[in-house]
């Protein structure tokens, strides 16, 4: 037996020690990318959020940590006693002078063949061509009928119906039920999908609530993937969690991370959406409407003005101001007219009254006449005595005879 120097030069601290171990084991790569398969126990999940555990078997123990960022992408509740296949590396925890393992992953013991089969499942399919992003459909804006195909009795249906109720009341949504989970589910999911395909709908979820990869394995049958990637409406998945990825995932037209999410990808726009829409649609019809009409009232005024214009009525009008004011022109010409033939009409009444005899017989003159012919007496000789004769004057006349001659 070795007996140790009572005078070595070296002398380690607990923590020089500790560190020298912690680098030692997180220097080696082997011991930085491990698997290790074990029971759970004194599983501990404090308001942190982290999950400290021990991992055991029937000869060792091993105590570990998750970070809270790592354990939120949990599929399942962990619990004491499970079997499970845990990732991560290995370190030292100097304050407690104790190596443990720094988890990233757990998942349950067998797992991991699901996970191979999983991946062999995809290669195969992809090579088919199954999800080939040219065969994706759009998903209608607008849909009138939504099939989905899930549990009747599962939480998924309730979000998915309180969501599109929520978003588009108006929507109607047809349920093919199915199992979602189990070896008869596959044979149940497709005769789903192809029987809500029977309704014409413009869009089917096919979705379920989280779980580990084996209670969504029934999503990975070929069958399965197959009935979605041949339905004649375009499918959403909603399965699980947003961590959780199945070939369904793969081969539908459109993936969201929840059954909630699904419902919301089916419906672009909202009830709200439509009406704000509508009264954008209403505030712009009105202005179109206002601009046609103020147009067309200016054409038609146009259009009236031009025909005003051309009106026989307008015409007519326009004569009859023209012969207005000719009939007044003349009027006025026959008036002045009359006004010079008066005027010369007294001039001759003037110069024929200076003309007049009786002009003459005004200014103490007289007209002698025998009574017995009339003749006019113009000399003393033609007067015989004791012959009647008519004397006029100015104003009237009188007889006389002739006394002698």
């Amino acid at each position: 037996m070795v007996q140790p120097s009572l005078f070595s030069s070296v002398f380690w601290t607990v923590s020089r020690l500790t560190a020298y171990i912690r680098r030692a084991l997180e220097g080696d790569p082997m011991l930085q990318d491990v698997w290790i398969r074990g029971e759970l126990s004194n599983l501990s999940q404090p308001s942190s959020g982290h999950v400290y555990f021990t991992l055991k078997d029937a000869n060792a123990s091993l105590r570990g940590v998750m970070w809270k960022s790592q354990a939120s992408r949990l599929s399942f509740a962990l619990r004491d006693g499970m079997e499970v296949e845990v990732h991560g590396s290995i370190g030292v925890y100097e304050a407690g002078g104790q190596y443990q393992l720094y988890a990233d992953v757990i998942r349950l013991v067998g797992e991991g063949a699901l996970y191979a089969e999983f991946l062999r499942l995809k290669a195969l399919l992809e090579a088919e061509g199954v999800f080939d992003p040219k065969r994706k459909r759009p998903i209608p804006r607008l849909p009138r009928r939504i099939g989905i195909v899930t549990s009747a009795t599962g939480a998924a249906l309730r979000d998915i119906l309180n969501t599109l109720r929520r978003r588009l009341p108006m929507v109607e949504a047809i349920l093919a039920p199915s199992l979602v989970q189990g070896e008869e589910a596959p044979a149940t999911l497709v005769q789903a999908i192809e029987a809500v395909n029977r309704y014409a709908p413009d869009v089917i979820l096919i979705a379920r609530g989280g779980g580990s990869l084996e209670d969504l394995w029934a999503f990975n049958d070929e069958r399965v993937v197959w009935a979605v990637a041949a339905s004649q409406a375009p499918v959403i998945s909603g399965i699980g969690h947003e961590t959780d990825f199945t070939l369904t995932d793969f081969a539908a037209d459109l993936r969201a991370p929840t059954p909630t999410g699904a419902a919301e990808l089916a419906t672009p726009l909202t009830i709200a959406d439509l009406a704000s829409r509508l009264g954008l649609l209403q505030r712009r019809m009105q202005s179109t409407f206002q601009r046609n009409l103020q147009r067309r009232q200016l054409v038609l005024a146009n259009l009236q003005e031009r025909l005003n214009l051309a009106s026989p009525l307008r015409r007519l009008r326009s004569e009859q101001q023209r012969l207005e004011g000719w009939s007044r022109r003349l009027v006025a010409a026959q008036a002045h007219r009359l006004e010079l033939d008066a005027e010369r009409l007294s001039g001759l009444r003037k110069r024929l009254l200076a003309l007049s005899p009786f002009e003459v017989l005004a200014r103490g003159y007289a007209i002698v006449t025998r009574q017995v012919d009339g003749r006019l007496i113009r000399s003393v000789e033609q007067a015989v005595a004791g012959e009647g004769i008519r004397i006029r004057v100015a104003d009237g006349q009188f007889e006389a005879r002739i006394a002698s001659s």
